[in-house]
């Protein structure tokens, strides 16, 4: 019997994007898999968030296609969470309204788009706010919380789903620089819940962008190194020790010396 391969749940195939004149992404291409956890990394300006904004429907693509489920879709699409597969984005500074409460936060897209009422969406909000350990502060402003704290009310807003939509059936989560600013304490917490709520199936994959050594050991099974617009280097985690790459031997050494260069452009 011959088995037929399992179409990855999201894929980038060639895919260009400049702003003005400077050539952000030269033809990346990038497959997640059920399943899978996947680290980007790079130095600053090499167009990791690029990428996420990209996969989220934030902006298109110049050239190139996505694919979900292994089907092309529009950047229209990927914000509808089409062809079974939705998309969550956990920004790097969490992104979060200063004029809300945190249960307002978390529950935006409810709110603005769901046909349920303000008692059943504080139930939701209650619930996600209780899978990222903060029970209990739904009626705080941003601002009264630390930039841990923070960061996981993110997260509770990116898991939120509405739960009377039934056709999707994996989900997809992106990070950005979810460690970034954080003490190692806070980050070890912030690993550690990147794996849980995997774990408990809140999300079936995702994409992290870091410069942390630490979020890559712990939180990601497989590699990819991004530089000027191309994928230089794609592996499993395990084996970065070993990897006889000169872009995986700088990144990880931090030599001023190898193919690396001093990026000035942040995107």
């Amino acid at each position: 019997m011959v088995e037929t391969a399992v179409a990855p749940l999201l894929e980038l195939r060639g895919v260009q994007k400049s702003f003005g004149e400077n050539k952000v992404l030269n033809g990346v291409d990038l497959s997640v898999h059920s399943g899978e956890a996947i680290a980007v990394i790079g130095p600053s300006g090499t167009g990791k968030s690029t990428i996420l904004r990209l996969i989220c429907g934030l902006i298109a693509p110049d050239a190139g296609q996505l694919y979900i489920n292994g089907n092309r879709v529009s950047t229209e699409e990927i914000q509808e969470d089409s062809h079974g597969v939705s998309i969550g984005m956990v920004f790097q500074n969490a992104a979060l309204f200063d004029s809300l409460t945190v249960a307002e936060n978390v529950g935006f897209s409810l709110f603005e788009h769901s046909r349920l009422s303000r008692r059943e969406i504080y139930q939701q909000v209650e619930q996600k706010l209780t899978m990222v350990g903060l029970e209990n502060i739904s009626d705080r402003y941003p601002s009264e919380l630390s930039g841990g704290m923070r960061k996981r009310v993110s997260f509770a807003r990116a898991i939120m789903d509405d739960p009377t939509v039934k056709s999707v059936t994996k989900k997809i989560l992106l990070y950005d620089e979810p460690t970034a600013g954080l003490d190692p304490v806070a980050s070890t917490i912030i690993e550690d819940l990147m794996r849980s709520l995997r774990q408990q199936d809140v999300c079936d994959s995702y994409i992290v962008v870091t410069h942390q050594d630490s979020t890559i050991r712990r939180t990601a099974d497989r590699l990819i190194v991004l530089y000027r617009g191309l994928v230089r280097y794609a592996g499993k985690v395990s084996t970065i020790d070993q990897a006889d790459n000169p872009y995986v031997k700088q990144f990880f050494s931090g030599s001023i010396e190898g193919p690396i260069q001093l990026l000035t452009k942040e995107v």
